[in-house]
């Protein structure tokens, strides 16, 4: 059996994204809860030069919509990155999700040997999709969602690892 670009991208980023959501819920419960101002939360960070929760959640918002976008050469949403409170948060996430979401199977179709060039600055690596998808985008998208996972850990919100692998689908016996 093989899997398409399409099984392995739009299923990942949503789940990874609907995984962020639900830790965003359980972070403004714990500051509700704590008497904690929901902006400690949102602009905690582990260390002085990494992104605050609040870019962790924008980064993993840019790194699936616009592997996306290169992978279906399609147009993704623009996003100002001025999130300050959980509910904006929450509707970048759900925004997100509703454009991974809008994509077809047929948009990706053939995208695993299309030529991506990133064109950061003076980083412009050139791939083929799969392995834009699969060395770049993919690790990328999943350490931004571990670190907003741990931010929210090393502040004291109660999450642990199932939260962090979310819902998942169990084997039918046949």
């Amino acid at each position: 059996m093989s899997l398409s670009i399409y099984q392995v991208s739009v299923p990942a980023f949503v789940r990874g994204l609907t995984v962020l959501a639900t830790l965003l819920e359980k972070a403004a419960a714990h500051a509700d809860a704590a008497d904690i101002d929901p902006s400690e939360l949102i602009n905690a960070r582990l260390a002085p030069d990494m992104y605050p929760l609040s870019g962790q959640i924008q980064r993993a918002s840019d790194t699936s919509k616009f592997a996306i976008q290169r992978l279906s050469q399609g147009e993704a949403p623009k996003f100002p990155d001025e999130e300050t409170t959980f509910e904006q948060l929450q509707k970048r996430i759900a925004d997100t999700i509703a454009y991974v979401q809008s994509v077809t199977p047929d948009q990706l179709d053939g995208s695993e040997s299309r030529k991506i060039v990133l064109n950061a600055g003076e980083f412009k690596p050139e791939f083929n999709g799969a392995s834009y998808l699969l060395t770049f985008a993919l690790p990328n998208f999943y350490f931004h969602v571990t670190t907003a996972y741990d931010i929210l850990r090393n502040a004291g919100v109660k999450i642990g690892k199932f939260d962090f692998l979310g819902p998942f689908e169990q084997a039918s016996q046949a």
